[in-house]
């Protein structure tokens, strides 16, 4: 079926291919946040686990919404770990357990590297007249700005 909301099927193209590396940057650190969730022990580990719980369950749901925007522009999303993993911009640390701040620091990063990954997607869906993924992105960098402002409350200096 023809999509008529004059963006073009290249302009869409070009929005998909940010959505789909979005979409794998996502998937991995909500990967990445259960792993923490399943992994953290020490005095904090009540409190941590609980932290990390809320964090991969609102990961979760940023990965189908991402997902989604790319639908909604008409465009198939790449949906197996093999497409996912190739896609990603993170690291995975396969072997790896740091103890509680090592792991707070991971995801940390994490979070801050999509942060500034997000503020170049904000200007170049802007610049091709994608408001409604100018919005979705914009909305998605302030969830990610606050939780790695939540993140980082918790290390010491």
């Amino acid at each position: 079926m023809k999509i008529n909301t004059r963006l073009s099927l290249e302009q869409r193209d070009t929005v998909a291919e940010r959505l789909h590396l979005l979409l794998a940057d996502e998937y991995v650190l909500s990967t990445k946040t259960r792993k923490a969730h399943w992994n953290v022990t020490g005095p904090h580990f009540m409190s941590y686990h609980k932290l990390f719980e809320e964090q991969y369950e609102q990961l979760a749901e940023t990965v189908d919404a991402v997902a989604e925007r790319s639908l909604m522009l008409g465009i198939k999303v790449p949906a197996t770990l093999a497409e996912l993993s190739q896609l990603t911009r993170l690291n995975e640390e396969p072997g790896e357990n740091p103890d509680a701040d090592g792991l707070i620091s991971v995801l940390l990063t994490d979070h801050e590297a999509i942060v500034r990954q997000l503020r170049e997607d904000i200007e170049s869906t802007a610049e091709l007249g994608d408001d409604g993924t100018t919005d979705f992105f914009t909305g998605l960098l302030e969830q990610h700005e606050k939780t790695a402002w939540m993140l980082r409350s918790h290390l010491t200096e």
